[in-house]
Parts: structure tokens; sequence; C-alpha cells
């Protein structure tokens, strides 16, 4: 777990500490010391953490002027045992909504499991942006599977085409216009 790190490729468009309007303004990872771990796996020290035992995050790009940031995840997204998405929603969602983004995207190929527990937060979440949406990218069948069981998929738009979305390849702008296009043309029927 250690070698995986978030996707750098943009870093010379947008980095979260550097953004005053960031969750994460001013934070500082280390570039060589290994200090957060999900259970007993290391993890590079990139990920930011916000405040769950298993779920790490890096935000790779965030435009307030069109309403959207991209979020890579890392972990075990477990709701059940340690609420972790009442901290990704007090501690990072919250933030950003109040600086006006209304499109998130989540990728979670690095998210290896997924444990439900209420819908609540996902259903604030939803509500706070009215006018928005968020879609999981590349997130695992079982994880998927797991969302469907937990009445998620009311709140979060995945499976195809979002399942096996080749986002690398594209710029920011071009991957959020790809995944925007999806979602008004999804909405639309």
């Amino acid at each position: 777990m250690h070698d995986i790190e978030p996707y750098y490729s943009w870093r010379h468009l947008y980095i979260a500490s550097e953004d005053d309007r960031s969750p994460f303004f001013e934070h500082e990872n280390s570039e060589f010391e290994f200090t957060n771990a999900i259970y007993n796996h290391l993890i590079h020290p990139q990920w930011d953490e916000f405040g769950s035992a298993t779920l790490y995050l890096k935000i790779l790009y965030a435009d307030y002027r069109r309403g959207y940031v991209i979020i890579e995840l890392l972990g075990e997204w477990n709701d059940c045992l340690y609420n972790d998405i009442m901290f990704l929603k007090r501690d990072v969602v919250d933030v950003l909504v109040e600086n006006g983004i209304k499109k998130f995207i989540l990728i979670g190929e690095n998210v290896l499991n997924f444990h439900s527990s209420e819908d609540d937060y996902y259903q604030e979440w939803s509500e706070d942006i009215e006018d928005g949406w968020i879609v999981a990218v590349n997130f695992r069948q079982h994880v998927i599977r797991e969302f469907v069981d937990a009445n998620i998929d009311y709140y979060m738009a995945f499976g195809q085409p979002f399942d096996t979305f080749e986002w690398r390849t594209y710029s920011p702008e071009q991957f959020f216009d790809k995944i925007d296009g999806f979602m008004v043309k999804r909405l639309s029927e």
C-alpha cells in the first residue's frame, strides 16, 4: 500500500495545500516519512487524512468557477465502524460546498471495501448540492454492489460508463466535461 501514490500529473495545475478555499490549505505532507496506516499497512505520505481511520483522500483538482472537484480515495470506506461519511461530509465536503462546489467526482480505484450504515449524510450531501451531483468513477464491482445494497445509488451515480473510465488520459477540465456530459444525458432521460 505504501507504493500507491495519489495521481500527481495535475500538480502543476492544482495543489490543495496552496488553495485557501481547500480543507487542506497549508497542510504539509512529508515526502519521506510514512506516518499513516490503514490497519497495519503503511500508506504513501502524500495521502491526506480527514478523520477516518481507514480512508484517505487527495483533492486532485478543484474549479470554483465551474463548481466541481475531483477527489481520489484510498483505503476502506467504513461507515459502520468509523462513520467515514460523517468525517468526509463535515471536514471536506462542507468546506467545498461553502466555497461553491456542487459537482463531485470521486475516484475509487483504490477503495478496497465499503461497509454501510445509515444514509443520512449521503442524503444531506445530496440536498446541499441541489443542482449538482456526485459521481463515483472506477470503483470496484464488489464496492458498487455494497453501494447498491445500502441504497447509496439514490445519491451517487456509478455504473457504466463510469466503471471503466480512462480518466488519466484527460486534463481535469476534459475529464469534468466528459463526466458532466454523461450526467446531463443521464439526468435528462
